[in-house]
C-alpha cells in the first residue's frame, strides 16, 4: 500500500523545469518570428532585419507574424502582451529610446527596447555579437554560416549607450541611411538649420533621428548684413574702425555685434522661430559665424578683456537668448560653438542651466589621444576642457577625422580614435560629432567609419581588433599588404613624435618618400594577391590613399595657386603616372572632390594645363 501511495505522488508532482541552456539558432524549424500587431515602423523592420539576417546565415526563412499560433518556438521582436507572457517575456519601462534588451531562454528569443530604435538597434547587436555578423561597409555585410549547431544563451542583456548623439560623417553613413542604421549612428548629418528633407526622421522604419542635433555657426541665417547691414551697421562687428555690415558672405566675413541690445532682439526672435517650425527638436544654435572676425567695439573689448577671452561676450548674449528662450519655452536648449577664438572658457560668466557648450578639437593633433600629456596641442585642449566641465555638463564634442586640405590623403588616426571617445565617455560628455569629408569621400573611410561608428556605439570594443576585423574580412586575399601599410603609417607618425590637425599636406603627417613607395608597393601586391573582381575593386578603392600621397605635392602647388613657379620638372615627371591612375580611380570609386571647393575634374584641368598634354 505505501509503494502504490509513493507512485501515485510521483506521477502528481509537477515535472521540474528544464533548465535554460539556450537556443541551438540552426534548430529553429516550426518557429515564428512574433511582433506586436501594433507594432511602430522601425520594429516591424526590425523583424523583417531578423528575418533576412537569420535567413543568410542559416538558410532558414522565418515567417513574421502578430500571433504564437502553433509555433515551437518564437523570435519576439518589440514588447507586446504575447512577448511579455512568454518565456523571455520581460517590459520596456525602463528602457530609453535606444536602449536595448536581448533574453534568450530554451524556446524563446526576445529582443525589444525603447522606442523608437532601441528594438531595431537590439536586432543588429543581437546578430553582431551572438552570430558574428559584421556591418563593414553599404555594400558588405559579412554573414558566417551558422552550420549544423550553434548555441546561443541562455542570454539576459541590457545594453544602454552612453552618447545621446553619435554621427561619423562620412559618405558611406551619408549615402546609405540603412547602413548608417546598422552601425547605429543617429543623427544624419545632424545640422542647425535642416532642410525640409531632414527637418524630422529620414525614414520612419530606421527609429527616425536623434530630436538632439549638431550645434553649428548659426548667425549668418539669424542675423544676416543682408537684411540689416544697410540700415542697422552696429548690429554688425567693428574691425579697424569699421563695421562689417556689406560683406560678400556674413559666415566668412562678419560677427554680430553680441552686446548690442537690438542684436539680442532680432537673434531672439529668430530661434524662437526655429522652435515654433521645429517643436520636436531638443537644442537650438546660437553660434558664431566660421570666421575670426569677433567685435572689437568698446563694449565687446571691455567685456572680453575682463572675462580673458572673447567667449566672454559671446557666452553673456548666449546666456541672454537662453534666458527668454526659458520664459516661453521651457525645457528647450540653447547650445553654441567654444571654438577656435571663443573655446577658452570665461572667469566669471557661466553657462545657464539651458546653454549647451559644443566644444570643438580642431586645433588639435589626430595623432595622439586627445590626453596624451605628451602632445603640446592636445594638452592646451585638455585645459580648456578641463575649465568648461568644471562649469557645466551639459558638454558635446565637435571632433575632427579627415585632413580638410586634402581629403584623399591618409591621415594616421586610427589608434587615437577609441582613446578620444573613451576619455570624453568617462568625462560626461553627451554627444560626439565626428566631421569628415561628409558625402564626398575620404583616404580608407570605409574602415575609418567602421572604427569610429562602432566605438560610438560602444566604446568598451577594442580598436585595434575593429581594425584588424575590418581588413580581414573586406580586403580577404589582400588583407595583408593592406594591413601592412596601415601599420606603417601609424608606427612611422607615432615613433617620429609627429604632431598635426586636420588640415596639412603628406610631410605634416611624416608622410615622406619612403612612406610613399612603400604604400605603392604595398598596393601593387595586394592587387596581385586579391583572387576575385570584388576584392580587386575595394583593394583598388583603398589604394587611392597611396596614389593621393604620391602627387601630393602637385596638389597642393594647385592648391596654393603656384605650381608653375614651385613645382621643379622632376618632381612633375614623377607624379604625371600617379596622376592618371589617380584621376581614373577617382571616377571609377566614385570621388567627387579633392577637398571641399575643389573636384576631381578641376584639379586635372590644372593639371592638363600645367603638363600641356595630360590627357
Amino acid at each position: 500500500m505505501m509503494h502504490t501511495l509513493i507512485v501515485l505522488l510521483s506521477l502528481a508532482a509537477p515535472a521540474a523545469a528544464s533548465p535554460d541552456v539556450g537556443v541551438d539558432l540552426s534548430s529553429l524549424d516550426g518557429w515564428r518570428i512574433v511582433v506586436p500587431g501594433d507594432a511602430i515602423a522601425s520594429e516591424q523592420y526590425a523583424a523583417q532585419q531578423f528575418q533576412l539576417l537569420l535567413a543568410e546565415a542559416s538558410g532558414r526563412t522565418l515567417s513574421i507574424v502578430t500571433k504564437l499560433g502553433d509555433a515551437v518556438g518564437a523570435v519576439y521582436i518589440g514588447f507586446g502582451p504575447v512577448m511579455q507572457r512568454s518565456h523571455a517575456g520581460f517590459t520596456v519601462d525602463d528602457l530609453g529610446e535606444e536602449d536595448l534588451r536581448i533574453v534568450v531562454r530554451n524556446d524563446a528569443i526576445a529582443i525589444a527596447g525603447g522606442g523608437p530604435r532601441g528594438t531595431l538597434y537590439g536586432v543588429y547587436t543581437f546578430f553582431e555579437d551572438y552570430v558574428g555578423v559584421r556591418f563593414l561597409t553599404a555594400d558588405h555585410t559579412h554573414v558566417p554560416s551558422i552550420g549544423t549547431w550553434h548555441m546561443c544563451g541562455p542570454v539576459d542583456r541590457i545594453y544602454r549607450t552612453p552618447l545621446r548623439v553619435r554621427w561619423n560623417d562620412v559618405a558611406e553613413n551619408e549615402r546609405d541611411l540603412e547602413f548608417a542604421a546598422r552601425l547605429r549612428c543617429n543623427a544624419y548629418r545632424p545640422v542647425t538649420n535642416p532642410a525640409p528633407s531632414r527637418s524630422g526622421s529620414p525614414d520612419p522604419k530606421l527609429g527616425g533621428i536623434t530630436d538632439w542635433v549638431l550645434i553649428n555657426h548659426s548667425f549668418a541665417r539669424q542675423i544676416s548684413t543682408r537684411q540689416y547691414g544697410q540700415e542697422h551697421q552696429e548690429y554688425f562687428a567693428l574691425r579697424d574702425g569699421h563695421r562689417l555690415a556689406v560683406v560678400e558672405a556674413d559666415a566668412w566675413d562678419s560677427q554680430p555685434c553680441t552686446t548690442n541690445s537690438q542684436v539680442l532682439d532680432v537673434v531672439t526672435a529668430a530661434v524662437f522661430s526655429e522652435i515654433e517650425a521645429q517643436p520636436h527638436r531638443g537644442n537650438f544654435s546660437v553660434c558664431q559665424n566660421d570666421n575670426q572676425k569677433y567685435c572689437l567695439c568698446k563694449n565687446c573689448a571691455s567685456l572680453d578683456g575682463q572675462e580673458g577671452t572673447p567667449m566672454g561676450s559671446l557666452l553673456s548674449f548666449v546666456n541672454a537668448v537662453a534666458e527668454r528662450v526659458e520664459e516661453q519655452y521651457h525645457g528647450k536648449q540653447i547650445g553654441t560653438l567654444a571654438y577656435q577664438y571663443s573655446r577658452k572658457p570665461p572667469r566669471s560668466v557661466r553657462p545657464r542651466e539651458n546653454v549647451q557648450i559644443q566644444l570643438a578639437t580642431i586645433e588639435c593633433s589626430l595623432i595622439q589621444p586627445i590626453n596624451d600629456p605628451g602632445s603640446k596641442l592636445n594638452r592646451a585642449f585638455c585645459e580648456d576642457y578641463e575649465a568648461w566641465a568644471s562649469v557645466t555638463d551639459n558638454i558635446y564634442i565637435w571632433s575632427y577625422n579627415t585632413n580638410f586640405h586634402h581629403y584623399l590623403l591618409p591621415v594616421p588616426n586610427l589608434r587615437s580614435i577609441g582613446p578620444n571617445i573613451r576619455f570624453f565617455v568617462a568625462a560626461g560628455v553627451s554627444g560626439i560629432y565626428f566631421e569628415d569629408a561628409h558625402d564626398l569621400g575620404s583616404s580608407f573611410s570605409d574602415l575609418r567609419n567602421y572604427v569610429t561608428s562602432h566605438l560610438l556605439w560602444n566604446p568598451a570594443l577594442d580598436d585595434k581588433s575593429l581594425v584588424d576585423e575590418f581588413i580581414r574580412l573586406h580586403y580577404g586575399t589582400a588583407a595583408e599588404p593592406v594591413r601592412r601599410y596601415v601599420e606603417l603609417l601609424h608606427d612611422n607618425a607615432i615613433s617620429r613624435r609627429i604632431e598635426h590637425n586636420c588640415f596639412g599636406a603628406a610631410a605634416d603627417y611624416g608622410i615622406d618618400d619612403s612612406i610613399i613607395q612603400a604604400g605603392l608597393e604595398a598596393f601593387d601586391q595586394a592587387l596581385v594577391a586579391a583572387d576575385d573582381p570584388v576584392t580587386r575593386a575595394r583593394v583598388e578603392k583603398a589604394s587611392i590613399a597611396a596614389y593621393a600621397a604620391a602627387i601630393d605635392d602637385v596638389w597642393q602647388a594647385v592648391r596654393a595657386g603656384d605650381a608653375v613657379q614651385s613645382l621643379d620638372p622632376q618632381t612633375l615627371k614623377d607624379a604625371r603616372p600617379y596622376l592618371r591612375i589617380l584621376f581614373g580611380l577617382c571616377r571609377k570609386h566614385g570621388v567627387p572632390k579633392l577637398d571641399h571647393h575643389t573636384t576631381v575634374d578641376e584639379f586635372e584641368q590644372a593639371c592638363r594645363e600645367l603638363y600641356g598634354d595630360m590627357p
